[in-house]
């Protein structure tokens, strides 16, 4: 098995890109403040986006896919810092399921990334610096906001589809409850409509890993020069863990060493797995804003849309008209099947339209991310039935 103990080298520079990104960009100022849950307003503000296809007429065939925790707008096209191609080209493209010869497909980073759209590493344009933890504090709902804003840019009123896996079906949700008029259907896939405990507890544990690196500096490090690369690296290691599943740790490494024939009796990464995830968190600090991680963590945290109507997650779907299609995987026990029953039992109880598959997988939480066979054939089926209801 190769080193994993070496980031691979960058091309464009992550800094740069939070404030001028390389992908298509859109600017608000104050005739378009945003509002957020917190109380704040950002009177100037911009959302970096990327988009594949193309509108037709009728502006009736746009896919908006919203993306989870860590990614960011290069759904199926190189990301200009790693050089890697987009997080979801096993879904989204010519002739796949989201089938880009077909729909306009958008993907928005979102607000308190860090690739383009305001977050804590873009500059204040009151101070000049970068916002840090000057920048106001997020939501789903917040994010979802911004991105309406770019809809109704790019002139579109209706949205043939909204898709995302993780905190990108939170947003789905978010957008069905929301805009229940703008979304004609909904692919929400291996989420939840709250954000659990147990899930609280792990980004608790990955935030204090950032915050006791010294190199945080408060989270004044862009000021001051430093970056707190380790402790930003313990916590995606120890995110990533929760991305997969025990069977698929154990067929990936088991107990195999990393190129060497017996132990070093040493901390040194003995074992495949350690490499791995040191690899992991190395890679990952060097392209995600350490502010971002925890501002974007915490507002999956706060996300609960059955509180916000009145603890009934029904009356969020009250009256939808929106197509629904909910999907899990048996090894994902980070939102396990549980999670989405719940999604479905409200929109059963609101009277919506809903489909429903539990995916036999052992690759955990990501299997949203990767070849699934059976995954593309459920979403293929939703979104061909609904191109055909909706007349495109």
């Amino acid at each position: 098995m190769p080193n994993r103990t070496q980031a691979p080298d960058l091309l464009a520079d992550p800094l740069a890109e939070a404030n001028q990104p390389s992908s298509l960009l859109a600017r608000f100022g104050p005739d378009k403040a945003l509002q957020l849950d917190s109380g704040a307003v950002l009177e100037r503000w911009q959302i970096a986006y990327q988009t594949y296809g193309s509108l037709n007429e009728s502006r009736s065939n746009a896919v908006l896919v919203c993306h989870a925790l860590t990614g960011d707008q290069y759904v199926a096209s190189r990301n200009p810092v790693t050089g890697k191609g987009g997080w979801w080209t096993a879904m989204i493209g010519p002739g796949k399921p989201v089938d880009t010869d077909r729909f306009f497909v958008i993907c928005a980073n979102v607000l308190g990334g860090c690739m383009g759209t305001t977050g804590p590493a873009s500059t204040n344009p009151e101070t000049g610096k970068p916002w840090g933890l000057a920048f106001p504090m997020v939501t789903i709902r917040d994010m979802v906001r911004a991105q309406a804003h770019l809809v109704d840019s790019l002139g579109i009123d209706s949205l043939f589809c909204v898709a995302g896996g993780s905190m990108g079906g939170m947003q789905v949700l978010q957008w069905a409850a929301s805009y229940p008029t703008r979304v004609f259907s909904a692919l929400p896939l291996a989420t939840a409509a709250k954000h659990s405990a147990q899930n609280i507890a792990f980004h608790e544990v990955g935030r204090q890993a950032v915050m006791a690196d010294p190199d945080w500096r408060q989270g004044r490090y862009l000021d001051e020069g430093t970056r707190p690369a380790k402790g930003l690296s313990v916590a995606r290691m120890g995110a990533h863990i929760t991305y997969l599943s025990e069977p698929a740790l154990h067929r990936k490494f088991g107990r195999k060493l990393q190129e060497r024939s017996a132990p070093t009796f040493t901390f040194d990464a003995d074992f495949q797995v350690e490499s791995y995830l040191r690899y992991q968190g190395l890679s990952f600090v060097e392209r995600f804003d350490a502010n971002s991680y925890l501002y974007v963590t915490r507002a999956m945290d706060y996300f609960d849309l059955g509180a916000d109507h009145d603890g009934v997650l029904a009356k969020a779907f009250a009256g939808t008209r929106t197509r629904f299609c909910v999907a899990s995987f048996t090894s994902d026990w980070l939102f396990p099947t549980s999670d989405s029953r719940a999604i479905v039992h409200a929109l059963n109880a609101a009277g919506a339209s809903v489909s429903f598959v539990e995916l036999e997988s052992d690759k955990g939480h990501d299997a949203f991310l990767l070849e699934e066979p059976n995954l593309f054939a459920t979403t293929r089926g939703f979104i061909g039935a609904a191109a055909r209801a909706r007349g495109i």
